[in-house]
């Protein structure tokens, strides 16, 4: 019975925390495909006829018009095409502009609520005042381009360790922390410094279309995830170029041993780049899902883009199919083919990863032989960053991250 009252209060929290914004728009639905130019048409065009001619495309007996069956056809093929030769897809060119840029930190909130405008106020007050230090940001343009140059922009704030004579192989150990969709600039800045105390540096990477690199136009993070298919893929494809850029950069100062932590959507984007990256051989996933299009049909947090998909009449089986180039599900194997020690951490009461995606994420690590802990938190997804769960998530991930990389260090020491 008291388990019953608990998930019942816990469900109800977090559908509050989930509903409290009032800024999501719901946006039609749009193919996109001209931001996905880097797939050579040819191919695309020799994939669709294949894929046509075999029968086994999901937009038959939809209440989509003929034009927009044709596009779901084409876009499906696209992304196994993608699938296929990810390789050539998340491929990058190393950037030649890596540069330090010391500024004052801005929150950039995603939200109108009055307490966050609140935090908003009085953090530029502080910076008005002087009662605020400047501090490091790793800029570079990204090797992925798009038709907003704030965004290309790439934005990730510098934690170094300080030296500590007693770890000498700490100085080549450094993290990337990705947080999750439509976080301030402020979020995850905690475990960066938590970090630090382990002799661990830290780039806190702001993700694509994020605080800084955010239109102008926007009051949320939009574009990285909606309604508009090629721009997801795309905004995808730039973190996970991102990613590793900022590993060609960290390699630039002596450091050879890295990890990432991602939190919700970041845990997408450092799961597929650790799949086409093997020098990420620490990952912690901070809520973890295998299906793309799942989580996008089912979550709480996610309720408008499924709304613009209903409209044009999708159903969740075709949503899934046309996010498969930026499925964690797609490059499992991939993933598990280089030696790695990884954390997931999952909530019992996720209404936004639902459970039963993160089970399907460690059922999948079984099979596939990877190296894993995993760790439940008797909350939710947004509930995660509530007392007391979020020391406790806290907890998990800073003592995961402090054995990992000490057992890395003890090897090549070896």
């Amino acid at each position: 019975m008291l388990s019953g009252l608990y998930a019942k209060w816990m469900t109800e929290w977090e559908t509050r925390l989930t509903t409290r914004d009032t800024n999501r728009i719901v946006r039609p639905l749009e193919w996109g495909f001209d931001w996905l130019d880097a797939v050579p048409a040819p191919a695309l065009v020799q994939s669709s006829l294949s894929y046509a001619s075999s029968g086994i495309f999901a937009s038959s007996g939809t209440g989509l018009s003929t034009s927009q069956s044709s596009e779901l056809d084409d876009m499906i093929a696209l992304n196994r095409q993608i699938v296929a030769e990810s390789h050539e897809f998340f491929d990058y060119r190393t950037p030649q502009d890596f540069r330090l840029e010391d500024r004052l930190p801005e929150l950039f909130p995603t939200n109108v609520r009055p307490e966050t405008l609140a935090r908003d106020a009085e953090i530029k007050q502080r910076a008005r005042t002087g009662q605020m230090e400047p501090a490091t940001f790793l800029r570079f343009t990204s090797p992925v381009r798009t038709s907003y140059p704030e965004n290309d922009v790439v934005n990730a704030r510098w934690y170094p360790a300080p030296a500590n004579k007693s770890r000498p192989t700490s100085s080549r150990q450094a993290i990337i922390v990705m947080p999750q969709w439509n976080a301030d600039a402020f979020s995850h800045n905690a475990l960066c410094t938590l970090f630090n105390r382990f002799g661990i540096s830290a780039l806190r990477l702001s993700k694509p279309y994020h605080d800084i690199r955010r239109p102008s136009e926007l009051e949320r993070s939009d574009y990285a995830v909606s309604a508009n298919v090629g721009r997801t893929i795309a905004s995808c494809r730039q973190a996970v170029v991102d990613i590793r850029s900022c590993m060609d950069w960290l390699e630039t100062q002596g450091y050879d041993q890295f990890g990432v932590l991602g939190t919700s959507l970041g845990s997408c984007y450092g799961f597929i780049a650790a799949a086409h990256d093997p020098r990420l051989r620490i990952c912690a996933f901070n809520h973890a899902a295998t299906w793309f299009g799942d989580v996008v049909w089912t979550g709480q947090s996610t309720r408008h883009i499924r709304a613009a998909f209903e409209q044009a009449g999708l159903s969740r089986d075709q949503v899934r199919e046309m996010f498969l180039a930026i499925s964690p599900m797609s490059y499992m194997e991939l993933f598990a083919s280089n030696p790695r020690r990884v954390l997931v951490v999952h909530g019992t009461y996720d209404l936004t990863f639902l459970r039963e995606f993160s089970l399907d994420v460690l059922d999948n690590f079984k099979r596939f032989g990877v190296d894993f802990v995993s760790k439940v938190l008797p909350c939710g997804h947004y509930t995660t960053g509530e007392t007391p769960y979020k020391y406790m998530d806290g907890w998990y991930i800073g003592s995961f991250i402090y054995q990992a990389f000490k057992k890395i260090a003890r090897q090549n020491a070896s």
